[in-house]
Protein backbone atom coordinates (compact mmCIF):
# COMPACT_ATOMS: atom_id res chain seq x y z
CA UNK A 1 0.00 0.00 0.00
CA UNK A 2 1.23 3.57 -0.65
CA UNK A 3 2.64 5.39 2.31
CA UNK A 4 1.43 8.91 3.05
CA UNK A 5 4.13 11.33 4.08
CA UNK A 6 3.07 14.59 5.65
CA UNK A 7 6.32 16.50 5.51
CA UNK A 8 5.98 20.23 5.36
CA UNK A 9 9.67 21.15 5.22
CA UNK A 10 10.29 24.48 3.60
CA UNK A 11 6.72 25.67 3.76
CA UNK A 12 6.25 28.28 1.05
CA UNK A 13 5.63 31.68 2.58
CA UNK A 14 2.64 32.28 0.40
CA UNK A 15 0.38 29.32 -0.36
CA UNK A 16 -2.15 31.30 -2.34
CA UNK A 17 -1.55 29.29 -5.49
CA UNK A 18 -2.82 26.19 -3.67
CA UNK A 19 -2.39 24.58 -0.31
CA UNK A 20 0.16 21.77 -0.30
CA UNK A 21 -1.38 18.31 -0.50
CA UNK A 22 0.40 15.25 0.88
CA UNK A 23 2.32 13.30 -1.74
CA UNK A 24 1.94 9.56 -2.14
CA UNK A 25 4.85 7.16 -2.20
CA UNK A 26 4.52 4.77 -5.15
CA UNK A 27 4.71 1.04 -4.56
CA UNK A 28 7.98 0.73 -6.44
CA UNK A 29 11.13 0.66 -4.30
CA UNK A 30 14.46 1.40 -5.93
CA UNK A 31 18.04 1.99 -4.87
CA UNK A 32 21.53 2.55 -6.24
CA UNK A 33 21.96 -1.17 -6.80
CA UNK A 34 18.44 -2.06 -7.84
CA UNK A 35 17.68 -4.73 -10.38
CA UNK A 36 16.58 -3.38 -13.80
CA UNK A 37 12.90 -3.89 -12.88
CA UNK A 38 13.33 -1.63 -9.86
CA UNK A 39 14.96 1.30 -11.65
CA UNK A 40 13.22 4.64 -12.00
CA UNK A 41 12.17 4.74 -15.65
CA UNK A 42 12.26 7.92 -17.71
CA UNK A 43 10.92 9.43 -20.88
CA UNK A 44 12.64 12.50 -22.35
CA UNK A 45 10.63 15.08 -24.32
CA UNK A 46 12.42 17.69 -26.46
CA UNK A 47 15.79 16.38 -27.61
CA UNK A 48 17.65 19.65 -28.27
CA UNK A 49 20.79 21.10 -26.71
CA UNK A 50 19.43 21.41 -23.17
CA UNK A 51 18.33 17.80 -23.10
CA UNK A 52 21.80 16.55 -24.06
CA UNK A 53 23.12 17.14 -20.56
CA UNK A 54 20.03 15.69 -18.88
CA UNK A 55 20.15 12.59 -21.04
CA UNK A 56 23.82 12.04 -20.31
CA UNK A 57 23.20 12.34 -16.57
CA UNK A 58 20.35 9.82 -16.67
CA UNK A 59 22.34 7.35 -18.77
CA UNK A 60 25.22 7.55 -16.32
CA UNK A 61 23.17 6.49 -13.28
CA UNK A 62 22.47 2.84 -12.41
CA UNK A 63 19.23 3.73 -10.63
CA UNK A 64 17.63 5.32 -13.73
CA UNK A 65 16.67 3.89 -17.10
CA UNK A 66 15.60 5.86 -20.18
CA UNK A 67 12.85 3.97 -22.00
CA UNK A 68 11.77 6.56 -24.55
CA UNK A 69 12.67 9.82 -26.26
CA UNK A 70 10.41 12.25 -28.08
CA UNK A 71 10.97 15.07 -30.55
CA UNK A 72 9.08 16.47 -33.53
CA UNK A 73 12.34 16.51 -35.50
CA UNK A 74 13.17 13.09 -36.93
CA UNK A 75 16.93 13.68 -36.98
CA UNK A 76 17.14 14.71 -33.33
CA UNK A 77 14.72 12.00 -32.27
CA UNK A 78 16.62 9.18 -33.97
CA UNK A 79 19.99 10.51 -32.80
CA UNK A 80 18.75 10.47 -29.20
CA UNK A 81 17.44 6.91 -29.54
CA UNK A 82 20.80 5.83 -30.96
CA UNK A 83 22.63 7.47 -28.06
CA UNK A 84 20.48 5.66 -25.50
CA UNK A 85 20.76 2.28 -27.20
CA UNK A 86 24.52 2.60 -27.60
CA UNK A 87 24.96 3.55 -23.94
CA UNK A 88 22.98 0.56 -22.70
CA UNK A 89 24.65 -1.76 -25.20
CA UNK A 90 28.06 -0.72 -23.89
CA UNK A 91 26.97 -1.12 -20.27
CA UNK A 92 25.37 -4.53 -20.82
CA UNK A 93 28.05 -5.95 -23.12
CA UNK A 94 25.35 -7.01 -25.56
CA UNK A 95 23.13 -5.29 -28.10
CA UNK A 96 20.28 -3.25 -26.63
CA UNK A 97 17.76 -1.52 -28.90
CA UNK A 98 14.87 -1.02 -26.50
CA UNK A 99 14.61 2.79 -26.47
CA UNK A 100 11.42 3.92 -28.21
CA UNK A 101 11.34 7.13 -30.26
CA UNK A 102 8.14 9.15 -30.56
CA UNK A 103 7.07 12.14 -32.61
CA UNK A 104 4.02 12.84 -30.42
CA UNK A 105 4.56 13.25 -26.65
CA UNK A 106 1.10 11.82 -25.96
CA UNK A 107 2.25 8.38 -27.06
CA UNK A 108 5.14 8.52 -24.60
CA UNK A 109 2.91 9.67 -21.75
CA UNK A 110 0.46 6.83 -22.41
CA UNK A 111 3.08 4.25 -21.42
CA UNK A 112 2.41 2.83 -17.97
CA UNK A 113 6.01 1.65 -17.56
CA UNK A 114 7.43 5.19 -17.51
CA UNK A 115 7.68 6.69 -14.01
CA UNK A 116 8.97 10.21 -14.74
CA UNK A 117 9.62 12.57 -17.62
CA UNK A 118 12.09 15.32 -18.36
CA UNK A 119 10.65 18.18 -20.44
CA UNK A 120 13.05 20.38 -22.39
CA UNK A 121 10.87 21.64 -25.23
CA UNK A 122 10.54 25.31 -26.25
CA UNK A 123 8.73 27.37 -23.60
CA UNK A 124 5.35 27.53 -25.33
CA UNK A 125 4.91 23.76 -24.86
CA UNK A 126 5.99 23.45 -21.19
CA UNK A 127 2.64 23.86 -19.46
CA UNK A 128 0.53 21.71 -21.77
CA UNK A 129 2.95 18.78 -21.75
CA UNK A 130 3.64 19.06 -18.01
CA UNK A 131 -0.06 19.09 -17.13
CA UNK A 132 -0.64 16.09 -19.37
CA UNK A 133 2.31 14.33 -17.74
CA UNK A 134 1.14 14.72 -14.14
CA UNK A 135 -2.39 13.70 -15.12
CA UNK A 136 -0.82 10.56 -16.61
CA UNK A 137 0.77 9.84 -13.22
CA UNK A 138 4.32 10.90 -14.07
CA UNK A 139 6.72 12.80 -11.83
CA UNK A 140 8.25 15.68 -13.77
CA UNK A 141 11.50 17.56 -14.18
CA UNK A 142 10.64 20.56 -16.40
CA UNK A 143 13.01 23.17 -17.73
CA UNK A 144 12.69 26.84 -16.94
CA UNK A 145 11.07 29.22 -17.62
CA UNK A 146 8.25 27.10 -16.29
CA UNK A 147 5.45 28.49 -18.46
CA UNK A 148 4.76 30.78 -21.40
CA UNK A 149 2.38 33.01 -19.40
CA UNK A 150 0.96 33.59 -15.92
CA UNK A 151 -2.31 31.73 -16.37
CA UNK A 152 -0.41 28.60 -17.39
CA UNK A 153 1.66 28.84 -14.20
CA UNK A 154 -1.49 28.94 -12.07
CA UNK A 155 -3.09 26.00 -13.89
CA UNK A 156 0.09 23.92 -13.73
CA UNK A 157 0.40 24.28 -9.95
CA UNK A 158 -3.24 23.19 -9.59
CA UNK A 159 -2.66 20.14 -11.78
CA UNK A 160 0.48 19.05 -9.92
CA UNK A 161 -1.19 19.33 -6.52
CA UNK A 162 -4.31 17.50 -7.67
CA UNK A 163 -2.21 14.68 -9.13
CA UNK A 164 0.11 14.48 -6.07
CA UNK A 165 3.22 14.36 -8.22
CA UNK A 166 6.81 15.42 -7.53
CA UNK A 167 7.77 18.33 -9.78
CA UNK A 168 11.22 19.87 -10.07
CA UNK A 169 11.75 23.08 -12.07
CA UNK A 170 15.12 23.29 -13.81
CA UNK A 171 16.28 26.44 -12.00
CA UNK A 172 19.55 24.74 -11.16
CA UNK A 173 21.22 27.80 -9.64
CA UNK A 174 19.42 26.86 -6.42
CA UNK A 175 21.67 23.81 -6.30
CA UNK A 176 24.87 25.91 -6.52
CA UNK A 177 26.53 26.88 -3.26
CA UNK A 178 27.44 30.44 -4.27
CA UNK A 179 23.78 31.39 -4.78
CA UNK A 180 22.61 29.68 -1.61
CA UNK A 181 25.28 31.41 0.52
CA UNK A 182 24.46 34.81 -1.02
CA UNK A 183 20.80 34.29 -0.12
CA UNK A 184 21.69 33.17 3.41
CA UNK A 185 23.74 36.34 3.92
CA UNK A 186 20.70 38.44 3.06
CA UNK A 187 18.16 36.28 4.89
CA UNK A 188 20.24 36.45 8.09
CA UNK A 189 20.60 40.23 7.95
CA UNK A 190 24.38 40.23 7.40
CA UNK A 191 24.03 42.76 4.58
CA UNK A 192 21.79 45.03 6.65
CA UNK A 193 18.61 46.37 5.13
CA UNK A 194 18.54 45.38 1.42
CA UNK A 195 16.45 47.92 -0.46
CA UNK A 196 17.86 47.26 -3.91
CA UNK A 197 18.59 44.09 -5.90
CA UNK A 198 20.06 44.30 -9.40
CA UNK A 199 19.53 41.44 -11.84
CA UNK A 200 21.57 41.28 -15.03
CA UNK A 201 20.46 39.53 -18.21
CA UNK A 202 19.68 40.32 -21.85
CA UNK A 203 16.89 41.96 -23.78
CA UNK A 204 13.11 41.60 -23.88
CA UNK A 205 11.53 39.54 -26.66
CA UNK A 206 10.58 40.91 -30.08
CA UNK A 207 7.87 39.77 -32.53
CA UNK A 208 8.78 36.98 -34.93
CA UNK A 209 9.52 38.47 -38.37
CA UNK A 210 11.88 35.99 -40.02
CA UNK A 211 11.43 35.15 -43.72
CA UNK A 212 10.14 31.75 -44.76
CA UNK A 213 12.73 29.08 -45.53
CA UNK A 214 12.34 25.66 -47.16
CA UNK A 215 10.96 23.22 -44.60
CA UNK A 216 13.40 21.03 -42.71
CA UNK A 217 12.90 17.43 -43.91
CA UNK A 218 11.42 15.17 -41.24
CA UNK A 219 10.11 18.01 -39.06
CA UNK A 220 6.49 18.04 -37.88
CA UNK A 221 6.12 21.80 -38.09
CA UNK A 222 2.45 21.87 -37.14
CA UNK A 223 3.25 20.03 -33.90
CA UNK A 224 6.33 22.18 -33.24
CA UNK A 225 4.16 25.33 -33.31
CA UNK A 226 1.50 23.60 -31.20
CA UNK A 227 -0.31 26.08 -28.91
CA UNK A 228 1.38 29.02 -30.63
CA UNK A 229 0.62 30.51 -34.03
CA UNK A 230 1.39 28.45 -37.14
CA UNK A 231 4.11 30.73 -38.49
CA UNK A 232 6.22 30.20 -41.59
CA UNK A 233 9.19 27.93 -40.99
CA UNK A 234 12.59 29.47 -40.35
CA UNK A 235 15.62 27.63 -39.00
CA UNK A 236 16.09 30.19 -36.21
CA UNK A 237 13.12 28.56 -34.50
CA UNK A 238 14.00 24.92 -35.12
CA UNK A 239 17.56 24.56 -36.46
CA UNK A 240 18.30 22.07 -39.20
CA UNK A 241 19.57 18.66 -38.19
CA UNK A 242 21.66 18.23 -35.05
CA UNK A 243 22.84 21.48 -33.50
CA UNK A 244 24.86 22.56 -30.47
CA UNK A 245 23.45 25.99 -29.72
CA UNK A 246 20.37 27.40 -28.02
CA UNK A 247 17.85 28.32 -30.77
CA UNK A 248 16.49 31.84 -30.95
CA UNK A 249 12.83 30.95 -30.62
CA UNK A 250 13.34 32.12 -27.04
CA UNK A 251 13.78 35.70 -28.33
CA UNK A 252 10.28 35.82 -29.85
CA UNK A 253 7.04 36.91 -28.20
CA UNK A 254 5.19 34.09 -29.95
CA UNK A 255 7.21 31.21 -28.46
CA UNK A 256 9.33 32.62 -25.62
CA UNK A 257 9.85 35.73 -23.54
CA UNK A 258 13.30 36.97 -24.48
CA UNK A 259 16.08 36.99 -21.93
CA UNK A 260 13.59 38.29 -19.34
CA UNK A 261 12.15 34.80 -19.01
CA UNK A 262 15.21 32.87 -20.22
CA UNK A 263 17.95 34.16 -17.89
CA UNK A 264 15.52 36.13 -15.77
CA UNK A 265 14.01 32.82 -14.70
CA UNK A 266 17.40 32.09 -13.13
CA UNK A 267 18.37 35.44 -11.61
CA UNK A 268 14.92 36.68 -10.57
CA UNK A 269 14.40 33.26 -8.99
CA UNK A 270 17.53 33.79 -6.87
CA UNK A 271 16.45 37.34 -5.99
CA UNK A 272 13.11 36.02 -4.72
CA UNK A 273 14.89 33.27 -2.78
CA UNK A 274 17.01 35.95 -1.11
CA UNK A 275 13.89 37.97 -0.36
CA UNK A 276 12.05 35.01 1.12
CA UNK A 277 9.40 35.59 -1.54
CA UNK A 278 9.01 32.02 -2.82
CA UNK A 279 5.36 31.43 -3.60
CA UNK A 280 4.69 35.16 -3.47
CA UNK A 281 5.89 37.96 -5.74
CA UNK A 282 6.05 41.69 -6.39
CA UNK A 283 3.24 44.09 -5.55
CA UNK A 284 4.13 46.70 -8.15
CA UNK A 285 5.60 46.80 -11.67
CA UNK A 286 7.39 49.89 -13.01
CA UNK A 287 8.08 50.40 -16.69
CA UNK A 288 11.35 52.04 -17.77
CA UNK A 289 11.41 55.42 -19.45
CA UNK A 290 11.01 55.18 -23.23
CA UNK A 291 9.65 51.68 -22.69
CA UNK A 292 8.92 51.14 -26.40
CA UNK A 293 12.67 50.93 -27.11
CA UNK A 294 14.14 50.31 -23.65
CA UNK A 295 16.11 47.11 -23.02
CA UNK A 296 16.90 47.70 -19.36
CA UNK A 297 15.37 49.55 -16.43
CA UNK A 298 12.12 47.71 -15.64
CA UNK A 299 11.50 47.24 -11.92
CA UNK A 300 9.60 44.94 -9.58
CA UNK A 301 8.67 46.28 -6.13
CA UNK A 302 8.04 43.95 -3.17
CA UNK A 303 5.87 44.45 -0.12
CA UNK A 304 8.86 45.17 2.14
CA UNK A 305 9.98 47.98 -0.19
CA UNK A 306 12.84 46.14 -1.90
CA UNK A 307 13.13 46.97 -5.60
CA UNK A 308 14.49 44.54 -8.18
CA UNK A 309 15.91 46.38 -11.20
CA UNK A 310 16.88 44.91 -14.58
CA UNK A 311 20.40 46.19 -15.39
CA UNK A 312 23.65 45.41 -17.17
CA UNK A 313 25.64 44.16 -14.21
CA UNK A 314 27.12 41.18 -12.43
CA UNK A 315 24.35 38.60 -12.31
CA UNK A 316 22.52 39.12 -9.00
CA UNK A 317 23.64 41.99 -6.79
CA UNK A 318 22.22 42.41 -3.29
CA UNK A 319 22.75 46.00 -2.09
CA UNK A 320 22.38 46.39 1.67
CA UNK A 321 23.10 49.09 4.23
CA UNK A 322 25.94 47.02 5.73
CA UNK A 323 27.24 45.20 2.70
CA UNK A 324 26.89 44.19 -0.93
CA UNK A 325 27.00 40.69 -2.40
CA UNK A 326 27.45 40.01 -6.11
CA UNK A 327 26.86 36.45 -7.31
CA UNK A 328 26.84 34.69 -10.65
CA UNK A 329 27.63 31.19 -11.86
CA UNK A 330 31.01 30.26 -10.44
CA UNK A 331 31.49 33.82 -9.19
CA UNK A 332 31.11 35.44 -5.79
CA UNK A 333 32.05 38.78 -4.23
CA UNK A 334 31.25 40.05 -0.73
CA UNK A 335 31.80 43.69 0.21
CA UNK A 336 31.34 44.70 3.85
CA UNK A 337 31.51 48.32 5.03
CA UNK A 338 32.83 49.32 1.62
CA UNK A 339 35.70 46.81 1.64
CA UNK A 340 35.92 43.62 -0.42
CA UNK A 341 36.37 40.79 2.07
CA UNK A 342 35.75 37.73 -0.14
CA UNK A 343 36.09 37.54 -3.91
CA UNK A 344 36.40 35.02 -6.70
CA UNK A 345 35.16 36.63 -9.90
CA UNK A 346 37.87 36.48 -12.55
CA UNK A 347 40.05 33.37 -12.84
CA UNK A 348 43.08 35.39 -13.87
CA UNK A 349 42.69 38.27 -11.45
CA UNK A 350 41.71 35.97 -8.56
CA UNK A 351 43.97 33.01 -9.35
CA UNK A 352 45.40 32.88 -5.80
CA UNK A 353 42.05 31.64 -4.51
CA UNK A 354 39.01 29.63 -5.64
CA UNK A 355 35.25 29.75 -5.43
CA UNK A 356 35.21 26.90 -2.92
CA UNK A 357 37.69 28.71 -0.69
CA UNK A 358 35.82 32.01 -0.75
CA UNK A 359 32.49 30.33 -0.01
CA UNK A 360 34.02 28.27 2.80
CA UNK A 361 35.51 31.33 4.51
CA UNK A 362 32.31 33.32 4.02
CA UNK A 363 30.36 30.60 5.79
CA UNK A 364 32.94 30.35 8.57
CA UNK A 365 33.21 34.11 9.18
CA UNK A 366 29.58 35.19 8.71
CA UNK A 367 27.20 32.22 8.78
CA UNK A 368 28.59 29.86 11.44
CA UNK A 369 25.74 30.70 13.81
CA UNK A 370 23.15 31.64 11.23
CA UNK A 371 19.57 31.16 12.29
CA UNK A 372 18.32 30.83 8.70
CA UNK A 373 19.70 27.83 6.87
CA UNK A 374 18.34 27.37 3.37
CA UNK A 375 17.66 24.06 1.64
CA UNK A 376 21.02 22.67 0.49
CA UNK A 377 21.18 20.69 -2.74
CA UNK A 378 24.44 19.77 -4.44
CA UNK A 379 22.87 18.32 -7.57
CA UNK A 380 19.60 19.49 -9.09
CA UNK A 381 18.89 16.16 -10.79
CA UNK A 382 19.88 14.13 -7.73
CA UNK A 383 17.63 16.32 -5.61
CA UNK A 384 14.75 15.44 -7.94
CA UNK A 385 15.52 11.72 -7.75
CA UNK A 386 15.72 11.92 -3.96
CA UNK A 387 12.37 13.72 -3.85
CA UNK A 388 10.76 11.08 -6.06
CA UNK A 389 11.97 8.43 -3.63
CA UNK A 390 11.00 10.31 -0.42
CA UNK A 391 7.93 12.16 -1.82
CA UNK A 392 9.20 15.37 -0.23
CA UNK A 393 9.21 18.68 -2.05
CA UNK A 394 12.35 19.22 -4.17
CA UNK A 395 14.43 22.38 -3.92
CA UNK A 396 12.57 24.10 -6.77
CA UNK A 397 9.04 22.80 -6.46
CA UNK A 398 6.42 23.78 -9.04
CA UNK A 399 4.97 26.57 -6.85
CA UNK A 400 8.42 28.16 -6.54
CA UNK A 401 8.95 27.97 -10.29
CA UNK A 402 5.48 29.40 -10.84
CA UNK A 403 6.11 32.42 -8.62
CA UNK A 404 9.50 33.06 -10.23
CA UNK A 405 8.22 32.88 -13.80
CA UNK A 406 5.25 35.06 -12.85
CA UNK A 407 7.68 37.77 -11.72
CA UNK A 408 9.48 37.43 -15.05
CA UNK A 409 6.24 37.80 -17.00
CA UNK A 410 5.32 40.87 -14.96
CA UNK A 411 8.67 42.43 -15.82
CA UNK A 412 8.03 41.63 -19.48
CA UNK A 413 4.71 43.47 -19.30
CA UNK A 414 6.62 46.61 -18.29
CA UNK A 415 8.53 46.44 -21.57
CA UNK A 416 5.73 45.16 -23.80
CA UNK A 417 2.87 47.35 -22.59
CA UNK A 418 4.65 50.16 -20.74
CA UNK A 419 2.87 48.93 -17.65
CA UNK A 420 3.05 50.76 -14.34
CA UNK A 421 0.78 48.45 -12.42
CA UNK A 422 -0.12 47.17 -8.99
CA UNK A 423 -0.22 43.40 -8.50
CA UNK A 424 -1.76 41.11 -5.90
CA UNK A 425 0.54 38.05 -5.63
CA UNK A 426 -1.92 36.22 -3.37
CA UNK A 427 -4.66 36.26 -6.02
CA UNK A 428 -2.44 36.58 -9.11
CA UNK A 429 -4.39 39.60 -10.32
CA UNK A 430 -3.70 43.20 -11.29
CA UNK A 431 -5.27 45.61 -8.82
CA UNK A 432 -4.58 48.65 -11.01
CA UNK A 433 -2.79 49.59 -14.20
CA UNK A 434 -2.98 46.16 -15.87
CA UNK A 435 -5.41 44.01 -17.79
CA UNK A 436 -6.40 40.40 -17.24
CA UNK A 437 -5.95 39.63 -20.95
CA UNK A 438 -2.21 40.06 -20.43
CA UNK A 439 -2.16 36.95 -18.25
CA UNK A 440 -2.71 34.50 -21.08
CA UNK A 441 -2.30 34.01 -24.83
CA UNK A 442 -4.62 35.91 -27.20
CA UNK A 443 -5.64 32.56 -28.62
CA UNK A 444 -4.50 28.96 -28.36
CA UNK A 445 -4.39 27.02 -31.59
CA UNK A 446 -6.34 23.84 -32.26
CA UNK A 447 -6.90 21.76 -29.11
CA UNK A 448 -3.77 22.88 -27.27
CA UNK A 449 -5.40 25.32 -24.85
CA UNK A 450 -4.18 25.27 -21.25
Amino acid sequence: MPQHLSTRRRFLQNTALLSLAPLILPSRVWSQESAPSKRLTFGCIGMGKQMKGHLGALLGRPETEVLAVCDVDTTRREAAKKRVDEAYTKAAGETRTGCAAYNDFRELLARKDIDAVVIATPDHWHAFIAIAAVKAGKDVYCEKPLTYNIREAIELVKAVRQANRVFQVGSQQRSSKEFRVACELMRNGLLGRVDSIHVSFGDPATPYKEPEEPMEPGLDWNLWCGPGPLVKYNSMLSPRGLHDHFPKWRNTWEFGGGMITDWGAHHIDIAQWALGADGSGPVEIRAPQNWETAKRGAQLVYANGTVITHVKGKGVSLHGTEGVCHVNRGKFELIMDGKTVRKFWDKEADKTTSLDREILFTQRDYLANAKVKLYESKSHLQDFLDAVRSRKLPICDVAIGASSVTACHLMNFAYHYGANAKWDPARNKFTSGGESRWLTRDRYRDNWKV
